[in-house]
C-alpha cells in the first residue's frame, strides 16, 4: 500500500536525521571531515524521504483512503480534490509532518549552496538544524503519526487508531470521512498555514548559524552575521505573508467584522515576527559599526525559541483559540525540547560572551545608532507585553486554579503607545546620521515632513470632526509617509541634477544601486499603511444591528440596506445555504446588490457565516446574516452591519511590504558599489552626501 511506503520512508528519515545530528557533531568535535560529509549526505536524503511520506498522505487524501484515521478525520467525499490536498496541513498529524518536511527542505537548500565557504561552521549548522528536524520527525513517527489505521474491535465503542494491527481487531474502512473543518475552507487558510510554517521553519537556519558561530568561536567575525541576516529576511517575509493572510481569513470567515483580535495564536505568530524585525534592524549596526553583536545573538535565540513556542501552543491546544488544534500528547515533548534548546543556547552564549565584544561605542545620543537601540528596546518591550498576556491564562490556572483570560483591551492599552513610538522612530531613523549629528541639521531634515503632516492631519480632522486620538494617529501616518517620500525625492533630485536623468530613470537607478536601503523604505511604507488600517479599525468603525421584514431598510451612516428576501439552496461540500438578497444605497442612490449568507455543513453540524461586503479604497460595508424567520405571510431576518474604514489599507500595505522585501533581498553580482563623500559638518545619510 502507498501508506506503508510513506511510513517506511518516514522511519528511515527519522534514523537519518538522528544519524546526521550525531555524526556532524562528532565530526566537528574531532575534526573528522569524512564524518561531516557523511552527515551532510544523510541530511540531503531526509528531504526526499519525507517528500515520499508527504506524497503518500496527499495520495491517500485525494483517493479517500478512509482506512487511515487521518484521512477519515479531515476529508470527505463532498470535498473537492483541491481541498483534500490542503487537508494535509488542516489537521494535527498532517501539519506536523508538513512542518518537518519544510524544515528538511531548508536544510537541503543550505547544504546545496557553496557550503565550503562556511566549512568550519557547517558541522554544527548541520547538527543544530538536523536536531530540530529529528525532533519533529520523531513527533510524527511516535506521537502524531498520520499513517495510523482504523481498527475495529468487537465490544469497543469506537474504532481503535494504531499504525499496526492490534490483537483481536480487523481493518475498519468507513463509508465517508468527517471532512475538513468548515472554517478552514477559505483561500486565506490555503495560503496562511504554509507561509506561516515556512516562516517558523526558516528561523531555524539563522539560529543554526548563530549556534555554530558560538561553538566554533567564529562569533568574533562578521560572516555568520551576514549569512544569518539573509536567512532571517527570507523567514521574516514568509511569516509576514502568513500574518496578513491569517488576518484576511479572520475577516472573511469568523464573522466579527475585524482582522486582528489578539488571539493567542495570532500573538504566537507576532512575537517571532517582532524579534526577527528587531534583529534585521540591529544587524545593520553590526555591519556598519561592529556594534550590538551580543544583542543580535540574543535576538536570534529568542526568535528561534518563540517560533518553537508558537508551534507548541498551536499544536498542543494548551491555550484555547479558534486557530489552535485540539489538545494532544505533544505538550510534554514540546515543552522539554524548547526548555533544553533554550537553556543550551543561553549556556553557549554565556561561554562565548567575550567573543562578542563591540568594536565601537555609542558616540552621540543624536545618531542613527541611538534610534536603532531605542527601536530594538521597544520591539522587545512589545514582545514581552504580548508574551505575558498570552501565557497569563496558563500562569493564573497554575497559581489559582482558575484560568483568567487577558482580552484585547489589555493588549491595546499596553502595546498601543509602544507601537506609536516605534512607528515614529521608523519615520525619523533615516534622517539621522551614523556616529553623530548636530541637532540643527536634524531639524533641517525633519521640519518639512513635520509641518506637512501637521497641516494634513489637523485640516482633515477639522473637516471631518474626528476624535483627537484619531487625528494623532493620522498625523503619525502622514509624518512617516512624508519622511519616506522625502528620502526618495532627495535621491531622485540628486540624480536628475548630476546625471541628467528623467525622474523615472533616476528612481529606477536609485533603487537599483541600493536595494537594501530603498527596499527597506518600501517595507516601512507597507508597515505604515497597515497601521492606517489599525487606526481605522480603532477609531472610525461603525456598527449597527437590527431585524427587518422584506422591503424594510437598516440605516448606518450615509448607507442604507434594503432587505429584498431570502432563498435556500444546497451547496457544494455537503452544505445547505440560506442567502439574503440585499440592495445597498449610499446617500439615497443604489450602489450594488449584496448576498450575505449562512452555510450549514451537515456532516460537521457547523454553521459558517459568509458576509456580504462592498469595498472601496476608503472603507468596507460589511453585512452579516445572523438569523431569519420565514412564514406564509412574510420573511424576517436579523443583520449586523459594520462600516470598516481604511480596512483595505491593511491588504495594500501587505503587498507593499512584500514588494519592498523582494527589492531588499534582490542581489546582483554586477551591481556597482556606491561611494559617498561626506561634506564637512553634514550627515552620512543620503541627503547629506554627494555621489561620486
Amino acid at each position: 500500500m502507498i501508506a506503508d511506503i510513506g511510513l517506511i520512508a518516514l522511519t528511515i528519515a527519522f534514523l537519518f536525521s538522528v544519524y546526521a545530528t550525531v555524526a556532524s557533531a562528532y565530526g566537528g568535535w574531532r575534526n573528522r571531515s569524512k564524518w561531516v560529509e557523511s552527515a551532510r549526505n544523510a541530511s540531503l536524503l531526509v528531504f526526499p524521504l519525507l517528500t515520499v511520506s508527504v506524497l503518500a498522505i496527499v495520495y491517500s487524501l485525494i483517493t479517500l483512503d478512509f482506512s487511515l484515521a487521518y484521512v477519515y478525520d479531515v476529508s470527505s467525499q463532498a470535498m473537492s480534490p483541491f481541498l483534500r490536498v490542503t487537508a494535509l496541513w488542516g489537521g494535527q498529524d498532517g501539519s506536523v509532518l508538513f512542518w518537518a518536511w519544510l524544515m528538511a527542505g531548508f536544510v537541503v537548500i543550505v547544504l546545496l549552496r557553496k557550503w565550503e565557504r562556511d566549512r568550519e561552521l557547517m558541522p554544527y549548522v548541520i547538527a543544530t538544524s538536523m536536531l530540530t528536524t529529528a525532533f519533529f520527525v520523531g513527533l510524527v513517527l511516535f506521537i502524531t503519526n498520520p499513517f495510523q489505521h482504523l481498527w475495529y474491535q468487537y465490544g469497543a465503542p469506537d474504532a481503535i487508531k494504531a499504525v499496526f494491527q492490534p490483537a483481536n481487531t480487523t481493518l475498519y474502512i468507513p463509508q465517508d470521512g468527517g471532512g475538513l473543518n468548515p472554517l478552514l475552507r477559505h483561500f486565506g487558510m490555503i495560503g496562511h498555514p504554509p507561509t506561516t510554517y515556512i516562516g517558523f521553519t526558516g528561523f531555524i537556519i539563522p539560529f543554526a548559524y548563530a549556534i555554530a558561530a558560538l561553538i566554533t568561536g567564529k562569533s568574533r567575525g562578521d560572516e555568520w552575521i551576514r549569512t544569518t541576516r539573509r536567512w532571517t529576511l527570507v523567514a521574516w517575509i514568509f511569516l509576514s505573508i502568513g500574518l496578513i493572510l491569517g488576518g484576511r481569513w479572520a475577516y472573511d470567515v469568523l464573522g466579527w467584522g475585524g482582522f486582528w483580535g489578539w488571539d493567542p495564536i495570532e500573538n504566537a505568530m507576532l512575537m517571532p515576527w517582532l524579534t526577527g524585525t528587531a534583529f534585521l534592524h540591529s544587524v545593520m549596526m553590526t555591519e556598519k559599526r561592529g556594534m550590538m553583536k551580543k544583542w543580535n545573538m540574543v535576538l536570534i535565540i529568542l526568535t528561534y525559541s518563540l517560533s518553537l513556542f508558537g508551534t507548541f501552543i498551536t499544536r498542543t491546544g494548551v491555550i484555547s483559540s479558534v486557530h489552535a488544534f485540539s489538545k494532544s500528547a505533544l505538550g510534554p515533548a514540546f515543552f522539554t525540547f524548547i526548555g533544553l534548546t533554550f537553556i543550551g543556547s543561553i549556556y553557549l552564549l554565556y561561554w562565548r560572551w567575550d567573543t562578542l565584544e563591540t568594536e565601537h561605542s555609542l558616540e552621540s545620543f543624536v545618531s542613527r545608532e541611538t534610534v536603532f537601540v531605542l527601536q530594538n528596546m521597544l520591539f522587545l518591550a512589545i514582545t514581552f507585553a504580548v508574551f505575558w498576556g498570552t501565557v497569563f491564562p496558563l500562569i493564573s490556572e497554575l497559581v489559582t486554579g482558575t484560568k483568567i483570560t487577558v482580552g484585547p483591551p489589555y493588549f491595546k492599552s499596553v502595546t498601543g503607545p509602544l507601537f506609536f513610538v516605534e512607528l515614529l522612530l521608523m519615520g525619523i531613523a533615516p534622517l539621522f546620521a551614523w556616529r553623530k549629528q548636530t541637532v540643527k541639521n536634524l531639524g533641517k531634515a525633519i521640519w518639512q515632513p513635520f509641518a506637512g503632516s501637521l497641516v494634513v492631519s489637523i485640516g482633515w480632522g477639522y473637516l471631518h470632526r474626528m476624535h483627537p486620538m484619531s487625528i494623532i494617529g493620522l498625523w503619525l501616518v502622514a509624518f512617516v509617509v512624508f519622511c519616506i517620500l522625502a528620502e526618495f525625492w532627495k535621491g531622485v533630485k540628486a540624480r536628475t541634477s548630476s546625471k541628467g536623468e528623467n525622474p523615472i530613470q533616476a528612481l529606477i537607478h536609485l533603487i537599483g544601486r541600493n536595494h537594501r536601503r530603498y527596499g527597506g523604505y518600501f517595507i516601512h511604507l507597507g508597515v505604515i499603511l497597515i497601521a492606517l488600517g489599525f487606526i481605522g479599525d480603532s477609531y472610525f468603525k461603525q456598527e449597527t444591528q437590527g431585524t427587518v421584514t422584506a422591503g424594510e431598510r437598516l440605516v448606518i451612516g450615509n448607507y442604507q440596506m434594503r432587505f429584498d428576501g431570502l432563498r435556500g439552496y444546497p451547496g457544494s461540500d455537503g452544505r445547505e445555504i440560506v442567502e439574503a438578497n440585499l440592495t445597498l444605497f449610499k446617500d439615497g442612490k443604489e450602489v450594488r446588490s449584496l448576498q450575505p449568507r449562512r452555510d450549514y455543513f451537515v456532516v460537521q453540524e457547523q454553521p459558517v457565516t459568509v458576509p456580504g461586503v462592498y469595498s472601496t479604497a476608503g472603507k468596507d460595508v460589511y453585512i452579516m446574516l445572523l438569523d431569519w424567520e420565514v412564514s406564509d405571510i412574510d420573511q424576517q431576518a436579523t443583520f449586523k452591519i459594520y462600516i470598516n474604514s481604511l480596512i483595505n489599507w491593511v491588504w495594500i500595505g501587505g503587498f507593499v511590504m512584500i514588494f519592498g522585501t523582494i527589492i531588499a533581498a534582490w542581489s546582483s553580482p554586477k551591481q556597482l558599489e556606491t561611494t559617498y563623500v561626506l561634506k564637512p559638518g553634514m550627515s552620512t545619510s543620503l541627503p547629506a552626501v554627494q555621489e561620486v
